[in-house]
């Protein structure tokens, strides 16, 4: 029996920079290559706030409906949705950051679709998960086993925090037994990391700000938490952190300001590497040639993650080894989310409601 589609629903619509309204809009019709997805939860990324700001120098969607981390059910599919393809209705799935890519360009041909440049990015250049049913590419979205019980509120976050974090620990190349820094741990991204980072064998040295994220970042398996708003010297700090006081052999940098970019090549191990995953508007890295020669020391973008890395980051959810410490809220609060984004006063990742 086919879902009963409405057709109207609710959504969060970017109208201009900075404007966000609560509005009702059409509910979505599938094209021939794409489902129709009944949305019950989205996870809040920052991304999502510079959406709204249109600070990055990336041409945004407008009018539109941002978040790329929706979790729910499939009502509808395209004329060329076959169930071949492993999607039918009634299917958990997920909405990812990468809406569509074109899948014959020389970096779609080898697993790097995130650098296609004809890729359709959700909440950004189509819209996105910020309301109750939303369109996808049938050949990007997430698979969730619903035979395994899963928790969608729970799975969101996975979708870009987790694949994200995942997919740049693999980029850092640490190994099993060796140290890797965590800068903006407490938050959506870092809440993650670490515990992905604990499962894959690392020693995590967490970096933030307060109290309640150090707290945090303990429970979810950070050995040492640096905060780097009470440090007088934070290389030498996150150098002592490990056990022979040369630095982490990784670096992941996730947090929304520019400092940390310009910190990490001082405490970095020497041949280690820092990873850059955190976009802040305008930032850039810089860092000492000689040093960086000499000490032979590696800085790399990562960028989300292929559709075998999201495979492989759902795993460990469903394993139990990662799980989002998650504040489920209506759909109505996203203005406050940011507000509290706006702060640094985020820990964990906030997930919406779309029902209420």
């Amino acid at each position: 029996m086919a879902p009963d589609i409405p057709k109207e629903q609710k959504a969060q619509v970017i109208t201009a920079d900075g404007v966000m309204t609560l509005k009702t809009i059409p509910v979505p019709t599938p094209g021939p290559q794409e489902i129709l997805i009944h949305i019950l939860y989205s996870g809040v990324c920052h991304t999502d706030l510079h959406a709204l700001n249109n600070d990055w120098p990336l041409p945004r969607k407008t009018p539109l409906v941002g978040g790329h981390e929706g979790a729910g059910v499939v009502v509808a599919k395209g004329s060329l949705v076959a169930s071949g393809q492993g999607v039918d209705v009634g299917d958990y799935v997920g909405i990812p950051w990468l809406n569509s890519t074109c899948h014959h360009c020389t970096f779609c041909m080898q697993a790097q679709e995130m650098l296609c440049s004809e890729a359709q990015l959700s909440g950004y250049t189509v819209d996105g998960s910020f309301q109750q049913y939303a369109v996808a590419n049938a050949s990007h979205v997430a698979k969730l086993p619903k035979d395994k019980g899963v928790e969608l509120d729970a799975a969101a976050p996975i979708l870009c925090a987790g694949l994200t974090v995942y997919t740049g620990l693999k980029q850092s190349e640490a190994r099993p037994g060796q140290y890797v820094a965590i800068v903006g741990a407490g938050g959506g991204l870092g809440s993650l990391a670490t515990q992905y980072a604990k499962a894959m064998g690392l020693h995590v040295i967490a970096i933030d700000g307060g109290p309640e994220k150090g707290e945090s970042c303990k429970k979810l398996g950070a050995e040492v938490y640096v905060d780097y708003l009470k440090s007088k010297d934070l290389v030498a700090d996150v150098k002592a952190a490990t056990a022979d006081g040369l630095g982490p052999h990784g670096v992941l940098l996730l947090a929304p300001m520019e400092k940390p970019f310009q910190q990490a090549t001082g405490y970095v191990r020497s041949h280690g590497t820092v990873v850059c995953i955190g976009m802040p508007a305008g930032a850039k890295v810089s860092m000492p040639v000689f040093d960086t020669v000499v000490r032979m020391v590696q800085v790399k973008g990562s960028y989300v993650g292929n559709r075998q890395d999201m495979v492989e980051a759902i795993d460990f959810f469903l394993r139990g080894l990662v799980r989002a410490p998650v504040k489920v809220v209506g759909m109505s609060e996203l203005g406050g989310v940011f507000d509290a984004m706006r702060e640094n006063k985020v820990v964990g990742r906030y997930v919406l409601d779309t029902s209420r």
